[in-house]
């Protein structure tokens, strides 16, 4: 057998171990408390909520944090600053944002408004991303909103974690933590005695046991803060998945996936895996004596600490067997974008039909600017579905899946009283009605009532050989009464 023979062979074996890897991610660890048990549950039911990034790198309109990450992707690239070819002018150029953050025109009570009309039930905001800067009052660091270094830190809304969290419960939505585990800039994450590699730790922590388990108490310090000093919080959202516990396996395959990355022509090995044990099953157990009940999602972490799964910025193609939660951007990036383009309110609406038919959450990004303001696209959006679940909220909170869950352009659900719903999702350029409405894969009881939703009146309809067909008034077809998507409800079935 040839060298060339030999190396591909490697690399195929390498890359089927990578593939594996990346599946065994989407494993779950069933919750035994039963309180969180009892919580995710109600999470599932609500089917619609809210996800904010924001930091003062909004005033330069980039990426969150990740500029600062010395790794070659596209959304790694430093274009903003005086001097943005070398790296360490551009970092501490980067984190003098600090300074200059004002967002005098912060106003979250108008978010909040603006959610709970769209039907958003929960929301989940950054409290820190990757690159440590705390948008709340921590006592463990200076590289924060409240620093008087800080624009706004004399401002009476400057604590702008606290004022989010209160908004937001005052509509009677369940609030999130954002946290980054990583924290790029605290010395004894990214420690200033050696250049940072990649996205992870830039020592060994098995060789600086000391320095790694102050990082661990900061963590775990910060996050207590957040559970204890700003009122009751439902969702722990933990992001920065690299930062684990590994076992010599998990080093070895990890390593040979890049090995087979890398000789497949897809560049350098971009960050290395890194033994990072954050102690995570001593941080849950202190965060529930804090929150009994919270919700803990350490993201892309196999195990029991991940209480749903986070697809990100897709939806699944089928049903998943445990709880889920797209989070998907609605407009420019996850961060602030000037001048973004929003998804449609069709785009927005059918989503939503889409992922609740599979039995998932929606987490929808809206970025604030630098001012503290969301641009119009958002409210236009959120407008767009306040309008369509004001209709059809019924058939979407509470709902579980009615298989096959979607069958061409009908996606369905049901509830626990026996409605069944199903949602005729607009095609193109499709802004009526049909005439007839055919489903083939359940039929309805005999003297069921089917009504569509939005419309006070009985619709006619007549068995087939599998399923059934509704037949529309000429009225209704030319005048729905809502947009996007239609909703047949049937009282029962067979």
């Amino acid at each position: 057998m040839n060298k060339a023979i030999i190396f591909l062979l490697l690399v195929s074996i390498y890359s089927n171990v990578f593939s594996q890897a990346i599946h065994e991610d989407e494993r779950y660890v069933s919750e035994t408390d039963a309180l969180v048990l009892e919580k995710i549950e109600q999470w599932q039911n609500l089917k619609f909520g809210l996800l904010m990034h924001w930091g003062p790198y909004s005033q330069w309109g980039i990426v969150e944090s990740w500029s600062i990450c010395p790794e070659d992707y596209g959304w790694c690239q430093r274009k903003k600053g005086a001097n943005p070819q070398n790296y360490y002018d551009y970092v501490k150029e980067y984190e003098g944002l600090k300074k200059t953050f004002n967002p005098i025109k912060f106003d979250p009570a108008k978010w909040a408004e603006a959610a709970k009309n769209a039907g958003m039930k929960y929301m989940v905001f950054t409290t820190k991303h990757h690159d440590g800067f705390s948008m709340f009052d921590s006592k463990y660091t200076n590289y924060k909103v409240t620093d008087s270094e800080c624009a706004f830190s004399s401002h009476p809304k400057a604590n702008i974690t606290k004022e989010v969290f209160n908004a937001f419960r005052s509509n009677d939505m369940w609030v999130g933590a954002y946290f980054s585990k990583p924290d790029w800039n605290h010395k004894n994450y990214w420690d200033p005695y050696f250049p940072p590699f990649d996205r992870n730790v830039n020592y060994d922590p098995s060789l600086y046991p000391e320095k790694w388990k102050k990082y661990t108490e900061f963590t775990h310090n910060q996050i207590l803060e957040l559970l204890t000093d700003y009122g009751d919080v439902d969702i722990l959202w933990l992001d920065g998945g690299w930062v684990r516990k590994r076992d010599q396996q998990n080093l070895d395959e990890n390593y040979a996936a890049k090995f087979a990355e890398n000789k497949s022509g897809n560049g350098f090995i971009k960050h290395r895996v890194v033994d990072q044990d954050i102690k995570m099953d001593e941080l849950v157990a202190k965060a529930r004596e804090k929150q009994p009940g919270l919700i803990v999602v350490d993201r892309a972490v196999h195990g029991k600490n991940q209480n749903y799964l986070t697809p990100e910025n897709r939806v699944p193609e089928k049903a998943l067997p445990y709880p889920w939660e797209s989070c998907i951007i609605s407009g420019g990036g996850w961060s602030y974008t000037p001048d973004a383009t929003y998804m449609s309110g069709k785009e927005g609406v059918q989503m939503l039909v889409d992922i609740v038919a599979k039995g998932g959450n929606l987490l929808l990004n809206i970025a604030p600017s630098p001012e503290g303001e969301w641009q119009q696209g958002a409210y236009d959006l959120l407008k767009e579905y306040a309008d369509w679940m004001s209709i059809n909220s019924e058939a979407i909170y509470n709902s579980d899946i009615l298989p096959p869950y979607k069958e061409n352009n009908i996606c369905m659900t049901q509830q626990e009283n026996g409605n069944a719903y199903f949602f005729y999702m607009a095609e193109e350029n499709e802004d009526q009605i049909p005439a007839e409405i055919s489903i083939t894969s359940h039929q309805p009881k005999e003297g069921s009532s089917i009504t569509l939703l939005g419309y006070n009146k009985p619709l006619k309809w007549t068995k087939t050989a599998t399923g059934f067909k509704v037949v529309i008034p000429k009225k209704l077809q030319n005048k729905p009464p809502c947009q996007y998507v239609w909703t047949i409800k049937v009282s029962a079935l067979i």
